[in-house]
């Protein structure tokens, strides 16, 4: 007798477009990401153009993508349990001006003419450092800020800023690049920090925001959210799909410099048009999720990963870069669909007292596979050239999303 399989896990309700920003404080937090995040992309796409232009090695890609990405998972359960007591607007405002700070001094240097390969490796240690303790911040101030309720509308309308970012900064980083040196994007991020910092200064703490108790030690805490998440069958198996893609799937990201260089004969010019062709695809994706596709289900993780997969094999055995640009846009939408609906689960599952230290472990699950994937996909690169090793990883996102569907509780 065939076993039809539903989905069990808690979903938000569907409310019309955008819904979330009717609460005043998420509203102030949208804008000042919006600007942000317009800078933080220019600064990833100079950065890696830098790294290329100072080595000339996909290693060193890799390389600068591990460093920069591996403290979160070293130190983000602890960043986690400390966004769990301390008040998250004030946490978020020390973690922006110490941003600011690290692209300033990226920029002072590269302007200067004295930027070496040592210092990007150390600023992106300690910007690693930082957003171990940002990103769980960031993530149960949204639920702070808006409740369970609008959590659907406004997990998808920050993926939307994200995406829209990554859609417009690239091209514009790389004509910056190519006109006056990654210097300028570096000093354009640090100023692009002021607009979640000026945000978080006029809005009011909200009243679910204001820490934990202050009784219990920072290492019990740790302990507590360890044991949820291990006991937590549902919770387990949607990490072990985001570690997939971010293992396997994200090594077309650190690549890009390689594929528009040494595939498609191109520069920064062709780095900024292939990274804003995902950002597109991605863009329209979270647009359709904030609106009346915000629901999640266990389905759209698991196809939107197949999907992902399926893109990634096609755009690495491209050579022509309409196409190329075209199978991206086609990878970063259905990333986003599995991105978002594995997010919206996670937190509809776990409780308020968990949250912070749960999206810690979700976010370093991610943090530690796309690191070491950037390692991999640039020794990988270096011996069997990098399309077979993104197309590999593609084979690898179809695999795990169709053994998710088939097993996962």
């Amino acid at each position: 007798m065939m076993t039809v399989m539903t989905d069990t896990h808690p979903s938000p309700k569907r409310r019309p477009w955008g819904h979330a920003l009717r609460h005043p404080g998420y509203r102030l937090f949208f804008c000042g990401q919006a600007v942000s995040l317009m800078g933080s992309w220019m600064q990833m796409v100079a950065q890696s153009w830098l790294v290329y232009r100072l080595t000339g090695s996909a290693e060193m890609l890799g390389l600068v993508a591990f460093v920069g990405q591996i403290p979160v998972f070293i130190f983000g359960l602890l960043g986690g349990a400390v966004a769990d007591r301390v008040p998250r607007r004030r946490l978020i405002l020390m973690t922006q001006g110490a941003f600011l700070l690290q692209a300033a001094g990226l920029a002072a240097l590269t302007l200067a003419g004295w930027v070496q390969i040592w210092h990007v490796l150390a600023l992106a240690v300690l910007f690693g450092i930082i957003n171990a303790v940002d990103i769980p911040a960031r993530q149960a101030f949204t639920v702070d800020l808006v409740g369970k309720e609008d959590l659907g509308s406004a997990v998808a309308l920050d993926a939307s800023i994200f995406n829209a970012a990554r859609l417009v900064a690239p091209a514009l980083a790389g004509a910056l690049v190519a006109a006056l040196g990654e210097g300028w994007c570096f000093a354009l991020n640090a100023v692009s920090f002021l607009g979640v910092i000026i945000a978080l200064a006029v809005m009011a703490e909200p009243a679910s925001a204001t820490g934990g108790p202050a009784g219990e030690s920072m290492l019990a805490r740790v302990r507590e959210g360890i044991a949820f998440v291990a006991g937590h069958g549902p919770i387990l198996a949607l990490m072990a799909m985001l570690g997939l893609s971010g293992l396997m799937g994200m090594s077309f990201s650190v690549l890009m410099p390689v594929f528009a260089d040494r595939v498609l004969a191109g520069g920064p010019e062709m780095l900024g048009l292939l990274m804003s062709a995902a950002g597109a695809g991605a863009l329209a994706a979270s647009l359709a999720v904030a609106g009346p596709m915000q629901g999640a289900s266990r389905g759209r993780v698991a196809w939107g990963l197949c999907a992902f997969g399926v893109a990634l094999v096609a755009f690495a055995l491209s050579r022509w870069g309409m196409l190329s640009m075209g199978l991206l846009a086609l990878a970063g939408m259905a990333l986003v669909a599995h991105n978002t609906a594995s997010q919206i689960l996670v937190q509809m599952l776990v409780p308020d007292a968990f949250r912070a230290r749960t999206m810690a472990l979700y976010s370093m699950t991610f943090m530690v596979a796309t690191p070491s994937g950037s390692l991999l996909a640039g020794l990988l690169s270096e011996r069997i050239g990098p399309q077979p090793t993104v197309a590999l990883g593609g084979v690898a996102c179809i695999l795990g999303a169709l053994a998710y569907r088939r097993w996962a509780p």
